[in-house]
């Protein structure tokens, strides 16, 4: 099995004028100006060989992760002062939520339900539930 890989590398053209972009002579209308497009691309072509689909998979998986690091806490406690700055601490990039507590009674249930000692009934809850989790952080 042979899989062509395509790399994408920046280079662009700034010699090259967008429509919209002439110049305006004294007296003339004004043209709106159109946005700049997205710098073009040049396309650097590697081929890739593979003998079966899990060294494909594998290696597009490795290609994937490249110069990325995931990392997993237990708690806001193991993280240093940094990454707590980082992750959760920064103004610029945290999202703040009220939550309301109006059913004392459904929140109870339902607290107790995941964080209990009833393994059968948090597994049910999370099956009945995973379709409508928003912002999932795992």
């Amino acid at each position: 099995m042979v899989e062509t890989v395509a790399k994408a590398g920046a280079a662009s053209d700034e010699s090259e004028e967008e429509p919209g972009e002439a110049e305006v002579g004294e007296g003339e209308k004004a043209q709106k100006k159109a946005p700049k497009a997205a710098s073009k691309r040049k396309t650097e072509v590697e081929v890739v060989e593979k003998t079966n689909a899990r060294d494909l998979f594998e290696y597009v998986l490795a290609e994937g992760k490249k110069d990325y690091t995931v990392q997993r806490y237990k708690g806001l406690g193991e993280m240093t002062a940094e990454q707590l700055w980082e992750t959760t601490m920064d103004p610029e990039r945290r999202t703040l939520l009220s939550v309301r507590l109006e059913d004392i009674a459904e929140t109870e249930t339902i607290f107790t339900t995941l964080m209990g000692e009833d393994v059968e009934a948090r597994r049910k809850f999370i099956e009945e539930n995973a379709l409508d989790v928003k912002n999932l952080d795992i």
